[in-house]
């Protein structure tokens, strides 16, 4: 995909790109600096509609909240999701500041404090546990509070996931209760003060490959049955994981959410439903759901030439945007799609590099792109900065000022 193809869905209005239907330059206007980030509510809303119209009508949309923790973005998806899945004690608190059922809620991520499993506790949020460690925690902390603790075995699986940009599941991890250890541990916790509801089983993330996520879900669903047998109550939570990727360079090509939907629907109608009566399943998904639904924007503060080389040089930098920079977990850095926001309808005629202000040469947010002749005050739109933009970079970095957010 070019960055043509990531215009489209925004719009353009008198050459500019649009956002949340707004001229770029009026919205930096009423922003009041750059560089900021700025996601687009319709196109959330139709990315939710998009996966409810392409996934089983049984399945359950959770949205993973450390792609995206910005508040308003979590009040909004929180009345078009069915679960919110959080990874820290303060995602926890904006879940439950959200609209969203503390029931609804899930709470994953290796290492939890014991000060924070106490509280997913008391507020009767479900407990995805990594490790008899935190079966120990929770069960103390149901004690301490009087409450039965609801938890899932987060299951490392006894398989990997290939093509997926991270993978989580399968070999020694950090994630989940190896596969088969699950059995032994659930005989043990049976008879304490612990309500156990089913399996998170989540083996990568950032796959475009649909046969491939659909194997993922069909050894998964093979998986679960095996260790259902060891729950001492029918299974009554299923998450499926996500790792669902979006195309971030321009050898990137969609994934096909049609075939995705296929499949699971064979599972969902076949195994789940004869297996699991009790459970509706679960896809978690960060990424996919608000990924392609934002953009960066910065402005350029100079134009300089080295020795036959054009740059750009912008006031934010990968202090805000580490992954446009190639530094988030790349090993071949490859330019995410970038456009001269309020020129966008203009032919590209030159190469030029897009670097940040930061006093490093790894500050580099696009490398010989082409693009209009641009000059100071341009506004450089980065594409595909819904998810993992502002909370995964080192916002204090050189101790540039932090950008602002908005939801429009």
């Amino acid at each position: 995909m070019n960055a043509n193809d990531h215009v489209a869905p925004f719009g353009t209005i008198d050459g500019e790109l649009r956002v949340g239907g707004m001229p770029l330059s009026r919205l930096a206007a009423r922003v009041g600096s750059t560089p900021f980030f700025a996601y687009d509510r319709g196109l959330l809303d139709a990315r939710v509609d998009r996966l409810r119209a392409a996934l089983p009508e049984r399945v359950e949309l959770s949205f993973a909240m450390k792609a995206n923790p910005m508040p308003a973005v979590v009040q909004h998806l929180a009345r078009r999701v069915d679960r919110i899945d959080v990874a820290s004690g303060l995602e926890m608190q904006a879940a439950l500041d959200s609209t969203i059922r503390p029931d609804r809620v899930s709470f994953a991520g290796p290492g939890k404090a014991p000060a924070e499993i106490r509280q997913a506790v008391a507020a009767g949020i479900i407990v995805e546990v990594e490790s008899t460690t935190e079966l120990d925690r929770v069960l103390a902390a149901g004690d301490a509070l009087g409450i039965t603790p609801t938890v899932a075995i987060r299951v490392n699986p006894d398989f990997a996931v290939k093509g997926s940009g991270m993978r989580m599941g399968g070999g020694p991890q950090q994630f989940g209760i190896d596969a088969e250890q699950v059995p032994a541990v659930l005989q043990k916790y049976s008879s304490t003060g612990i309500d156990v509801l089913g399996f998170h089983v989540f083996a990568g993330s950032q796959n475009l490959n649909a046969e491939i996520i659909a194997e993922s879900q069909r050894r998964t669903v093979d998986l679960v049955t095996d260790l259902s047998a060891h729950l001492p109550t029918a299974l009554r939570y299923l998450n499926l994981g996500g790792g669902f990727g979006i195309p971030y360079t321009e050898r990137d090509q969609p994934l096909d959410l049609d075939a995705i939907g296929g499949a699971l629907a064979d599972l969902v109608d076949g195994p789940i439903a004869d297996r699991f009566p009790e459970a509706s399943p679960v896809i978690e998904l960060g990424r996919y759901l608000v990924g392609e639904c934002g953009v960066y924007v910065t402005k350029v503060l100079d134009r300089k030439v080295s020795r036959g080389k054009t740059y750009l040089v912008v006031d934010g930098g990968m202090h805000h945007q580490l992954a446009a920079s190639g530094n988030f977990g790349q090993a071949i850095r490859r330019n995410y799609p970038l456009v001269v926001g309020n020129r966008v309808e203009e032919t590209s005629g030159e190469g030029v590099t897009v670097v940040g202000c930061l006093c490093t040469p790894l500050d580099l947010l696009g490398d010989d792109v082409a693009l209009p002749a641009a000059g100071i005050d341009d506004l450089i739109v980065i594409f595909q900065a819904g998810a993992y933009g502002l909370t995964a970079s080192p916002t204090a970095f050189l101790g540039h000022p932090a950008p602002a957010e908005v939801l429009v």
